[in-house]
């Protein structure tokens, strides 16, 4: 059987109504805009809620993202994990961002489908974004050392959250080069399988880096 919206509902039985609806509209709005444009693979929209949405809410087993809180999504990609988040965190603001126009108009429109007031959408590089942000997330955008050239200059400067600002990253593999190439011993990785016991998760991480 395919991982349904259920697959959701299992891991966040506190969601409210509004959270429920949008969630389970997501899977519909990506079925829809992949026919058009290929915004994910064939065979992972139809593990949608599994590949997409929970491997990006896995983020929120790490660190509850506080109202007015700002974050961003790099390489967001066809809106992942920035979308999944901005649903789980309504009140928190989410800056989506994409060099390549087509993805960036397949997640504005599944953002306003969605009815999603909390998150702004943007083509860019990164050199050009001229913000700070309390958190930076992504999902396989780049190398570890890569990513903290590209937001070196991105974090604001005070912290409000139960981890001090940082890059925030979904990899999956061995980290240990990529790690020691970025020269940040500090580093933090946790499992994703100890979150979620799908096998799908079983080599997957996220990576935690301060900026503080």
């Amino acid at each position: 059987m395919l991982p349904t919206v259920e697959l959701i509902f299992k891991y966040f039985p506190d969601l409210d109504e509004t959270q429920k609806a949008r969630f389970m509209q997501i899977g519909e709005l990506y079925q829809d805009w992949n026919q058009r444009v290929n915004v994910v693979s064939r065979k992972d929209v139809e593990l949608l809620y599994e590949r997409h949405v929970l491997h990006s809410l896995s983020i929120a087993r790490l660190l509850a993202f506080r109202p007015s809180a700002r974050v961003m999504d790099v390489g967001t990609g066809g809106g992942f994990p920035g979308l999944p988040l901005a649903i789980l965190f309504p009140k928190t603001d989410f800056l989506l961002v994409d060099s390549i126009a087509k993805k960036i108009k397949v997640v504005q429109d599944v953002a306003q489908g969605l009815g999603l007031h909390n998150v702004r959408t943007l083509q860019a590089r990164m050199e050009d974004i001229d913000e700070t942000f309390d958190f930076i997330v992504n999902r396989a955008v780049a190398p570890l050392k890569t990513l903290l050239y590209w937001t070196r200059d991105k974090f604001r400067k005070e912290s409000f959250h139960s981890l001090p600002n940082g890059l925030i990253s979904l990899k999956g593999g061995n980290l240990q080069e990529e790690i020691e190439e970025a020269d940040r011993s500090d580093a933090q990785v946790f499992a994703i399988k100890d979150f979620f016991e799908e096998a799908f998760f079983e080599t997957k991480q996220i990576v935690y880096v301060s900026q503080a």
